[in-house]
């Protein structure tokens, strides 16, 4: 029963006994005088408001996972104190890294092309594009001045070489060099039965191998079977591949003569200069630097990849949940393997450091009376030695319908902290009008 309920029921108790008393006029008594002076205004014999309230901590909230998932681990267990910031459980997140390592990589991918882009050409390729000028404008050169005399002699030289060997292959060895080739065959033949004399003598001894008639042989063998090949290539006449190579041979070397005594086409001269364009184009072109479009284009994928990187950190980070502020875990509603839905209060997380007092029934009449910055005297059923003096903090703006009276919440803040509080005892608020 409520406090203002309980006085109510007193002052009734009261009055109804003051009239039984006092009765109606008996017979006998003299009459009761008219009254001549001016009407009393009530007087309201206690000027208090009393309330009911509850004990709640300074702070509290239900905390909950932005993504939900099967619950990994729990850090802490009910009455556990925790610091701001403390990792209190987390759900498993195997995509979410992967997610975070994606997206790490492509930033990373991103950057390095942005720093490639923005370092410019290298030294080593302004070299070669430079010498790639100088290559055209040289044949650009020769092309124009025509041929040298010492090219015109190189390719006159060409040709009588080329046409000597034409004339070899097509009319093979003379006499005299077949009968120089048959005397070396016969000469490295007799030396070769002299050494072999020479071998059969000692080829029994067990050191044959390392004796000088051993040298001797090896060394008059390899003789005869040479001059044997040279005599067999002399005899041998050329085949048609090879004349016809010869030929082509002198086809080349006139070609290359008739071009260099020939004057530069234009055909030549126009493809020489395109050249020349070409190379000096690229030179400029390396030689400014990268583009500022390119660069922009470069920054902007580097800022989409970290933001990627970001949003797959927020992920991964909603997948665990922390302590906003250090308090007592008062209530825990999950365990390890069980599924954790989104939004859905996981921890009741308390700042039970500091006490505030709030009303329960405090009606729309008395509200209106009462400010912030009030005192008010705090009384506990449980604690019937303890009383508190407190100072309103706040009233909430908007009143609530409870049992058809509209009530008010108001906060109190007790003087001191008491350490024998509890959550949600029953509290009676006493406020002075």
């Amino acid at each position: 029963m409520g406090r203002s309920l309980l006085w109510f029921i007193v002052l009734a108790s009261f009055t109804l006994a003051l009239a039984a008393c006092g009765g109606g006029a008996q017979p006998g008594d003299a009459p009761a005088p008219e009254a001549t002076g001016p009407a009393v205004a009530p007087v309201r014999a206690d000027n208090r408001i009393s309330v009911e309230g509850v004990v709640v901590p300074a702070q509290e909230a239900k905390l909950s996972l932005t993504a939900g998932g099967v619950v990994d681990e729990v850090l802490v267990s009910e009455g556990d104190a925790v610091t701001a910031g403390q990792l209190l459980l987390r759900v498993r997140a195997q995509k979410q890294a992967a997610a975070v390592a994606q997206a790490e990589a492509s930033l990373a991918g991103a950057q390095a092309r942005l720093a490639e882009l923005k370092a410019g050409p290298r030294a080593q390729e302004i070299e070669a594009a430079q010498a790639a000028v100088a290559a055209a404008q040289a044949g650009l050169d020769r092309l124009e001045a025509g041929a040298t005399t010492e090219d015109i002699a190189a390719a006159q030289a060409g040709l009588a070489q080329a046409q000597a060997e034409l004339a070899k292959t097509t009319e093979g060895p003379n006499q005299n060099q077949r009968i120089a080739a048959e005397a070396a065959v016969a000469n490295a033949a007799a030396t070769l039965r002299v050494a072999q004399a020479a071998y059969d003598r000692v080829k029994g001894l067990a050191d044959v191998g390392l004796r000088p008639e051993s040298l001797q042989m090896e060394q008059a063998t390899n003789a005869y079977n040479q001059a044997l090949a040279s005599l067999r290539a002399l005899e041998d006449r050329a085949t048609a591949a090879d004349i016809a190579g010869a030929r082509a041979g002198v086809q080349r070397a006139q070609a290359q003569l008739d071009a260099l005594r020939a004057s530069a086409r234009p055909a030549d001269l126009a493809a020489a200069q395109a050249e020349m364009q070409r190379a000096e184009a690229q030179l400029a072109l390396i030689e400014a630097g990268t583009k500022p479009e390119l660069i922009a284009a470069a920054e902007a994928e580097v800022a989409a990849a970290q933001a990627a990187l970001d949003q797959a950190k927020a992920s991964l980070a909603d997948t665990e949940l922390y302590a906003p502020f250090a308090g007592t875990v008062a209530r825990l509603d999950v365990n390890p393997g069980e599924q954790a839905n989104p939004s859905t209060p996981l921890v009741l997380l308390a700042d039970q450091s500091a006490w505030l007092v709030e009303t329960t029934d405090l009606t729309e009449l008395d509200v209106a009376k009462i400010q912030a910055g009030d005192t008010a005297l705090l009384e506990f059923d449980a604690l019937p030695d303890l009383e508190l003096n407190g100072r309103v903090l706040r009233i909430r703006p908007l009143g609530e319908d409870r049992l058809g009276d509209i009530t008010y919440q108001v906060v109190i803040e007790p003087e001191r902290f008491e350490p024998s509080l509890r959550w949600n005892m029953t509290t009676a608020v006493t406020f002075e009008e």
